[in-house]
């Protein structure tokens, strides 16, 4: 059973890409460098401000597409995804705490890190509470969290997405994804960042709306969606378990608080609390973080915790 779940098993069926397909992807990544080419040429990176705040001069359109595309990426595409195949429709309510975490956000914390003068949580942690040591030791606990459990997933995705695609090797695929984004992302700083961003935004928003459609078109509407995932049972199995039954509660959102995997308490209450360190408190997780406003606009402020 576990070479079925090996890279170099069903994950590369051999990719199967005509002639549109590969000139796509080829645009693709062409766009992409281009963009990312031409940001790097078009940032004063002569300065600091230039190469780590993209001159302070950038407009709300391309720095909010940043923030999405941080947050958004390959682990929510594919690992998402697959949570929402595997268990049903309950793992949305984490998206949907963000609705009003992220408004409590912008109207409770955000002025508290404007007004205390701190860009990451570990400067406000010493701020608030004082010492050096406490301020070392959240930021390199945040550092592997962030390395060990956000960036690895979604180099992981990205490069299983690619392997089963193109077929290309796993492990070239993690290392081309890798070299292409410390390219530009070395040679442009921090407007070479927001401005592919901004590119991955478009593509993802609009490839997303296209694929919900396309995917609606294909099995007939919510209710035959409803039906054929009853019916949806995996061609490998793991004898004498269940974890490869549909669940009966898959399209359900407020599940049973005692026989539910994600029980609507649970979902309503105890989420809201991992939703507000994840959206409104872990900052050194790069552009996503609420104190990256105030870093644009006031470098000194932004070298303060370098």
């Amino acid at each position: 059973m576990a070479a079925d779940n090996s890279t170099s098993g069903p994950h590369a069926p051999g990719p199967q890409l005509s002639v549109v397909d590969i000139t796509i992807i080829t645009v693709y990544f062409a766009l992409n460098m281009a963009v990312g080419i031409w940001s790097s040429c078009r940032a004063s990176r002569n300065t600091v401000s230039g190469y780590f705040l993209a001159g302070r001069d950038m407009t709300w359109g391309p720095m909010g597409a940043s923030l999405f595309a941080s947050s958004e990426g390959s682990g929510l595409f594919i690992g998402l995804a697959g949570s929402g195949a595997a268990g049903g429709l309950a793992v949305a309510g984490f998206e949907w705490h963000a609705t009003y975490v992220l408004l409590a956000l912008a109207w409770v914390f955000v002025p508290i890190y404007i007004s205390s003068e701190i860009v990451t949580m570990p400067e406000y942690i010493q701020k608030r509470y004082g010492g050096q040591r406490i301020r070392m030791y959240l930021s390199v606990l945040s550092l592997l969290l962030s390395v060990f459990t956000k960036i690895s997933i979604d180099l992981y995705a990205g490069a299983l997405f690619v392997h089963i695609c193109l077929g290309w090797n796993f492990y070239l695929s993690t290392i081309l994804m890798l070299a292409v984004t410390a390219l530009y992302t070395i040679a442009g700083g921090l407007a070479a960042v927001i401005y592919t961003d901004a590119l991955q935004t478009l593509i993802m928003v609009v490839g997303a709306v296209i694929l919900t459609v396309k995917a609606f078109e294909q099995i007939g509407g919510y209710d035959q969606l409803a039906s054929a995932y009853a019916q949806a049972v995996p061609s490998s199995i793991i004898s004498n378990t269940t974890c490869h039954v549909p669940r009966a509660d898959a399209m359900h959102m407020f599940r049973d608080p005692y026989t539910g995997d994600l029980p609507w308490t649970g979902m309503t209450f105890g989420l809201t609390v991992m939703a507000t360190w994840y959206w409104c408190t872990d900052q050194p997780r790069g552009p996503n973080a609420p104190g990256w406003h105030r870093a644009v606009a006031d470098p000194e402020v932004a070298l303060t915790d370098a």
